[in-house]
């Protein structure tokens, strides 16, 4: 495993170790001195990094998802470790290990993809059932959905975490159609497995977590409606209504225009999903906050994602007995 990795670089020292080129563009000082900037990153995150001198050579051999070695000084500059690079190179392909630059869920993925089988096989509608199981045993997508992440910042942004994200909202959907009993369960388990396969094409995640270009003009949404679209057209005498209401599902499940939803959900089932939808990221977002060490025992690590730092509760409350008066 390389060292140090990016969480690792917050105070100045310096360093010799290797990282995944994220962005590389060459810019001017206010002076109007040119300089290389780059973004680095390994599996903990990303780091800017600068060379101000003789990075001519730099600049023309190295390109965004090149593996570099890079000697630099860390530098903390409002509080945050930047990189002024002294030497850099291309890397040996023997030198890199991609465990160290894409972080993964630590799931058992050959599991979840059991249990997301499973929750496919448990609709009841043949249609929905049909369509569902017919999409997850395409060994393309297959594979793609075991490797996926959710996002590339937002949530569950590590490989695997499409998978892991879409299996809690098939659990959330059980749970919340048994205490609605008016709730169609095979909708929305259809909707928990079919609302992100866009994304298995919107991102990619070969070296990096970043965005296709078909991901950057055409989004998810747009995507994925076109994939299931597809399907649906396979299956002779798909009812149209159902044709109608699947893909509702799809393109409401951000619930709000200006969060990319093309319509507003208008179908109960499209309503409650999005809601789960936008819960377990939440969550997914605040677990990823509290996880992260900052060395501030009370708060977390801010959250772009939900623009706030969380109380790390268990530590705040951990001199108090709030175990209930008889039980003392």
């Amino acid at each position: 495993m390389k060292t140090p990795l990016v969480s690792d670089l917050n105070s100045e020292q310096n360093i010799t170790t290797f990282f995944l080129v994220c962005e590389k563009e060459i810019r001017n000082t206010r002076e109007g001195k040119p300089y290389l900037r780059l973004e680095l990153g390994d599996r903990s995150g990303t780091i800017e990094a600068r060379m101000w001198d003789q990075f001519e050579t730099a600049a023309k051999g190295i390109h965004r998802d090149d593996f570099v070695k890079v000697q630099a000084r860390v530098e903390i500059y409002k509080n945050r470790a930047q990189l002024s690079v002294i030497q850099v190179r291309l890397a040996k392909p023997e030198e890199i290990d991609l465990a160290d630059f894409l972080p993964q869920t630590k799931a058992d993925v050959a599991k979840l993809y059991g249990e997301l089988l499973a929750y496919a096989a448990s609709i009841s509608n043949p249609w929905l059932k049909n369509l569902v199981t017919g999409i997850l045993s395409d060994p393309a997508i297959a594979a793609k959905y075991k490797r996926a992440p959710a996002a590339k910042v937002m949530h569950h942004a590590y490989l695997g975490g499409l998978l892991e994200h879409v299996v809690s909202l098939c659990g959330l959907a059980k749970l919340v159609a048994e205490h609605y009993s008016e709730l169609d369960l095979d909708l929305l388990l259809t909707a928990a497995i079919l609302h992100d396969v866009g994304k298995l094409d919107e991102l990619c995640y070969q070296r990096a977590i970043g965005y296709t270009v078909e991901g950057h003009l055409l989004g998810h949404i747009v995507m994925e409606l076109e994939t299931v679209s597809k399907a649906l057209s396979a299956i002779e005498g798909f009812p149209p209504n159902l044709k109608t209401v699947v893909q509702h599902l799809l393109i409401s499940h951000h619930g709000e225009y200006e969060f990319g939803s093309p319509k507003l959900p208008m179908i109960r089932e499209a309503l409650v999903f999005h809601y789960l939808d936008d819960l377990d990221s939440k969550l997914a977002a605040v677990r990823s906050a509290l996880a992260t060490d900052t060395g501030d025992l009370e708060w977390s690590a801010y959250s772009g994602a939900l623009g706030r730092k969380f109380l790390r509760l268990e530590e705040f409350l951990k001199d108090f007995d709030l175990s209930p008066p008889d039980k003392k």
